[in-house]
């Protein structure tokens, strides 16, 4: 597999520059390539624009071994490569509230590969209409296969924290640890909550109602 120490010396970037244009330090750079700190969506996500990928490519969903059938090295161009993550916007310059909406960071699909809302927005989109007027609705990118097919990686779900959740629907489920997980809402009982998820099982689970903060329901989606 492509390796991150590849993408920055075929973007041409020094370990220092590619920390300069993503805001953080070279021996963080150089401890992201060494596998002395573990690549997040966070970290994917500062780095993607400078390198000129995806976020999903440096969590490792896009690229084919090198050297196997129809897998080349990617050679991004800084001097072509479209704005593929936007700084977070002040709040001078965030856009009106009617006409977008926060993108908080993704959320994995599987048990041990949870992740956290407390960063604040990494981006900011167009609300669609259908959320209009609905209150704090926000998008979330979607990293992991254990809901395939209904939820792929790289689709930016849109959400709706005060929508309640009916059987079947698929839910953002946030725990009071304030970690999070997407999965399809089966129903809630006296005592938990049971969800379903499809990989590498077509399984149901409970979640504690002691271990759950809410569920926000997905309304829609954006493929990437």
């Amino acid at each position: 597999m492509t390796t991150m120490r590849e993408l920055r010396q075929a973007a041409g970037l020094s370990q220092e520059r590619l920390a300069e244009l993503a805001g953080t330090s070279q021996p963080q750079i150089n401890k992201l390539e060494t596998g002395q700190r573990k690549m997040t969506v966070d970290w994917a996500v500062k780095l993607a624009h400078p390198l000129g990928v995806e976020p999903a490519a440096l969590l490792g969903l896009d690229f084919p071994p090198v050297g196997a059938a129809g897998g080349t090295m990617p050679r991004p161009s800084r001097a072509t490569a479209p704005p593929l993550v936007r700084t977070p916007a002040t709040a001078a310059q965030q856009p009106g509230k009617s006409a977008s909406m926060p993108v908080r960071a993704a959320a994995r699909g599987g048990v041990d590969q949870e992740m956290f809302l407390e960063d604040g927005p990494i981006d900011w989109i167009v609300r669609p209409d259908y959320l209009k007027n609905a209150r704090d609705p926000y998008a979330m990118y979607v990293v992991g296969e254990s809901m395939m097919p209904r939820f792929r990686p790289a689709q930016l779900l849109h959400v709706n924290p005060h929508k309640p959740p009916a059987p079947g629907a698929g839910v953002v489920v946030v725990k009071r640890n304030k970690a999070v997980l997407v999965k399809e809402f089966v129903r809630r009982g006296p005592e938990a909550v049971v969800l379903r998820e499809y990989n590498p099982a077509d399984r149901e689970f409970a979640v504690p109602l002691e271990e759950l903060d809410t569920l926000h329901t997905v309304v829609g989606l954006q493929e990437p």
